[in-house]
Order: structure tokens, then C-alpha cells, then sequence
């Protein structure tokens, strides 16, 4: 498997992908059967929905991480709950629907992607995203790390080309170890404020209730299809269709009670 992509040294030179051209989707959280459903552990969902909707195996440790690699078949079917206004505009075609959303196929390419969940705890989550870059000498507009955000309400996601961490420790740790370089995109997860005078730490490692959980539930194959759509629409269009549909999918962003 790590055979189909040369191995390379680091880079972090914007130089434009060929079709072929890897790309690196690195999903934060903790490991352990403990952490498993917690508000910290989103981005381990999230790359753990996008490897089995394209039948991905995560079990390879490579650079301390879990990781995986695959390419993308031409009609691969996913059964999703979204927006058949979004699909449309970016050429997926609904060939039917279920009792559990709309089942939607498409080409989507075959560029390569490498999948990685980070094994060193989220504040260390760098030291396996850097070595993993350089591993094979991705440019960082070829790096997408998905992680938790409490800034955006339960269940709204948001795709952002570049950043700062905005305090968040696991992203703190990856742009050091990208040398201080924020170039590099996001797939931000919203999980929402804790209530009252909770303390931010204890909210992260709790498990979502109910109804928050269904948010999630909902959001992650909504996901799945930004991140195929990035493929072969690219980052800029998918994020500027994707960001404007997740904007008003909850009107209200009061916060998810424990």
C-alpha cells in the first residue's frame, strides 16, 4: 500500500497539484476505547466516516498515527443525508432515494488520499502530522486536518483554506510542527459552548447527549461529500458553496446542554 506513492521530504511550497497529487486528510482526537463519542474526538469520526465510505482500512501505524491509504472509483455509491441543491452543483447525481436519506453517485477521480488518526494524544497531534508531510513532501494546500470546534454550533461544519489555532491545542501542535506554517486547510466540526460555568476541558471530554448526537450523526456524511467534492471542484469552490448551505442549516446555535 505505501508503495503507490513515492516517499519524499517535507515541503511547504504552494506548487500547483497535478491531478495525481496526494492529498493528506488528518482527523484529531484522542485514542482509547475511553475518549470513543466525546466532543474532543470529532475529527476521528469524521476521517473515520470518509475511510468507510470508500472502504478505506485505518490500520496501518505509520509516523504515529493510524493510517490508511486508498483512491477514489469512478460511480462510488454513498448513501447520505444532505442537500440535493449542493450535490447538484457540484455534479453528483441522485440516482434514487431511501428510507435513510439520498443515494448519491458520481466520478470523483483518482487522486490518491492518505488518511491519518493521530496516536499521541490531541496536544501532540504535530508530531504525526509533520512527519507524515514530510514523509511524502506534501505541499500544505494538500493538508486538511479535521478537529472540534466550539465556535461554530453542535452539528455545523466549516471548511477554512488557512488559520490560526484559535486556541486549540491539537491545531497549536500541528502548525508547529509544519515549522509555524498555517497554510494549510480545515474541516472544522462544530460541538458548541459548554452551558453555564462549565469548565471548557471537562465539556471537550464528555459525550455528546442525545440530541447533539444526532447533530453529529447528520453532519458527518454531509462531510463525506465536501471532502469528495474537493477532490475534483477544489478547495476554494467547494468550501465557498459548502460554508453558505452550513451557515443556515441551524438557525438557532444555542448551546448544547450536557
Amino acid at each position: 500500500m505505501l508503495n503507490r506513492v513515492s516517499r519524499r521530504c517535507f515541503c511547504t511550497a504552494a506548487a500547483a497539484p497535478t491531478t495525481l497529487s496526494p492529498w493528506l486528510f488528518v482527523g484529531l482526537g484522542n485514542p482509547g476505547e475511553k475518549f470513543k463519542g466525546t466532543r474532543h474526538n470529532v475529527g476521528f469520526e469524521m476521517i473515520d466516516a470518509f475511510a468507510e465510505s470508500l472502504g478505506i482500512s485505518m490500520n496501518i501505524p505509520l509516523c504515529k498515527a493510524l493510517f490508511g491509504e486508498g483512491g477514489f472509483a469512478p460511480k462510488h455509491v454513498l448513501v447520505v443525508h444532505f442537500f440535493s441543491s449542493f450535490c447538484k452543483r457540484y455534479e453528483l447525481y441522485l440516482s434514487g432515494s431511501t428510507n435513510t436519506g439520498l443515494e448519491i453517485s458520481g466520478f470523483v477521480g483518482d487522486a490518491p488520499v492518505l488518511l491519518a488518526k493521530p496516536q499521541t494524544y490531541m496536544n501532540l497531534s504535530g508530531e504525526s502530522a509533520g512527519p507524515l508531510a514530510a514523509y511524502y513532501k506534501l505541499p500544505l494546500n494538500r493538508v486538511i486536518v479535521f478537529h472540534d470546534d466550539m465556535e461554530l454550533p453542535c452539528g455545523v461544519l466549516r471548511l477554512q483554506e488557512k488559520g490560526g489555532h484559535g486556541c486549540h491545542r491539537g491545531l497549536k501542535s500541528v502548525i508547529n510542527h509544519f515549522r509555524g506554517n498555517r497554510e494549510f486547510a480545515r474541516l472544522r466540526i462544530g460541538i458548541g459552548r459548554p452551558p453555564g460555568q462549565m469548565d471548557p476541558k471537562a465539556f471537550l471530554l464528555q459525550k455528546f447527549n442525545a440530541t447533539a448526537r444526532e447533530r453529529i450523526d447528520a453532519a458527518l456524511p454531509e462531510g463525506v461529500v465536501a471532502l469528495r467534492c474537493i477532490l475534483f471542484e477544489g478547495l476554494t469552490r467547494t468550501a465557498r458553496w459548502f460554508n453558505q448551505e452550513q451557515k443556515y442549516k441551524y438557525i438557532t446555535s444555542e448551546t448544547m446542554s450536557t
